[in-house]
């Protein structure tokens, strides 16, 4: 089915500059779609680190075992990923068909296969057609280019209604330093490490140890704080490449100084990155943010704030612009977490609607009835046991999520 773009969308895709080490293509392999393209290729400078976050997923896809086999390494020469099948719940032949996809892909570069990390996004249960991802690498070699961002975003949607890019400058001590990122997702998203393909891309030094420590706080953080529809895929993948072409000084700790403005520049663009996927949640028509206090922990919070977040009778009154808080009420309740009935607090668009453990005297529902019909709804929580704190990020819940999921594979 066509899909209709977004309300919640970007207006354009960001202008991103190419980073050294870096070239990229795309092309129409005939994967699963017609007429578009569906496969994309990275190739990346010898010596890239990489590090990556993948999915705890007990279903997992063959490309998410492919990579957890060779991220060990830390050393990555290309990304091949394509859109239209997930290869998973595919047995050994989906395993043997990433294996085969990963060699042609490293006899085109001229490396070892395991430095190909894989991703795949699609129907879950068909076995990927190897022979035309083989067939489509040579002409994705003669294509590759260092600023075909867009093109590359849009080949790795599925029911994606926008490409999705984020770009930071930042330093490294006094050295200029870039980290571009592409990702995809839609639906089956929720926070188990990733809920998404994310490639990020930069040409700092890094070794693969800290890469990987930088990276899993920072995925922590932005991916894991989002949700549409509380499925966690099979496919989840954000993979976080270091070409080390940037002249910096050597990095050793993770804890470097010379690392605290890449660090935060990371974490905003993912934050970024995730906050687009929930923009394009399947049949998203509204932006919730959640923000909640007072918990016992941060971990607490954020569990409370993912109980409020996947609830269906919250999202549909968001959805049906309905300031029904109780259902907020009921989602504190069964989140597991410690609260206090006789404490909780809650605000919407930054109208206390109870506090106390009750309705605030006097509520007048007027100015957040007004609120719930705009695009981009903030809810407060506040618990009253502690000090902990967390901020998740979802949409509401609409009848063109049924519509898009009952139509998925016609």
């Amino acid at each position: 089915m066509a899909l209709t773009v977004s309300p919640l969308a970007p207006e354009k895709f960001p202008d991103m500059p190419p980073i050294a080490g870096v070239t990229l293509s795309s092309v129409a392999a005939g994967v699963r779609y017609k007429g578009r393209t569906d496969l994309f290729l990275a190739e990346l400078a010898p010596g890239t680190s990489v590090a990556g976050a993948l999915t705890k997923s007990l279903t997992a896809s063959a490309p998410v075992e492919w990579c957890r086999a060779n991220l060990a390494e830390g050393q990555a020469r290309a990304v091949l990923v394509n859109s239209g099948n997930a290869n998973a719940f595919t047995g050994k032949k989906g395993y043997e068909a990433a294996v085969l996809t990963a060699e042609a892909a490293g006899k085109a570069i001229g490396c070892p296969a395991s430095e190909v990390f894989l991703a795949s996004t699609g129907v879950i249960g068909e076995l990927l057609p190897a022979a035309k991802v083989v067939e489509a690498i040579p002409a994705l070699r003669q294509g590759l280019k260092p600023g075909s961002w867009a093109e590359s975003a849009k080949a790795i949607m599925t029911t994606d209604t926008f490409p999705k890019g984020a770009t930071r400058q930042t330093r490294i001590g006094d050295v200029p330093v870039t980290i571009n990122g592409i990702c995809k997702g839609s639906g089956m998203i929720a926070p188990d490490m990733a809920t998404m393909l994310g490639f990020v891309f930069t040409d700092a030094a890094i070794p693969p140890a800290i890469l990987q420590e930088i990276l899993t706080r920072a995925v922590d953080r932005s991916f894991n704080c989002i949700t549409v529809d509380s499925d966690t895929s099979t496919s989840d993948t954000v993979l976080l490449f270091a070409t080390g072409n940037a002249a910096h000084l050597p990095i050793e700790s993770a804890k470097d100084s010379h690392l605290r403005d890449f660090r935060a520049a990371l974490e905003d663009m993912l934050t970024d990155m995730a906050i687009q996927i929930v923009r394009d949640g399947e049949g998203a028509q509204k932006l919730v943010t959640i923000d909640v206090t007072g918990a016992a922990s941060a971990r607490a919070a954020r569990r409370i704030g993912l109980a409020i977040a996947n609830s269906p009778l919250v999202k549909t009154a968001i959805a049906g612009e309905d300031a029904n808080w109780g259902r907020i009420v009921m989602a504190v309740g069964k989140s597991g977490e410690w609260a206090d009935r006789d404490r909780l607090s809650i605000s919407i668009g930054g109208v206390e609607v109870a506090k106390e453990g009750a309705a605030v005297d006097g509520y007048d529902e007027t100015p957040v009835v007004a609120h719930m019909k705009t695009r981009d709804i903030a809810i407060e929580v506040d618990v009253g046991v502690g000090r902990g704190r967390s901020r998740v990020w979802t949409c509401d819940l609409t009848h063109g999520y049924i519509d898009i999921n009952g139509s998925y594979r016609s």
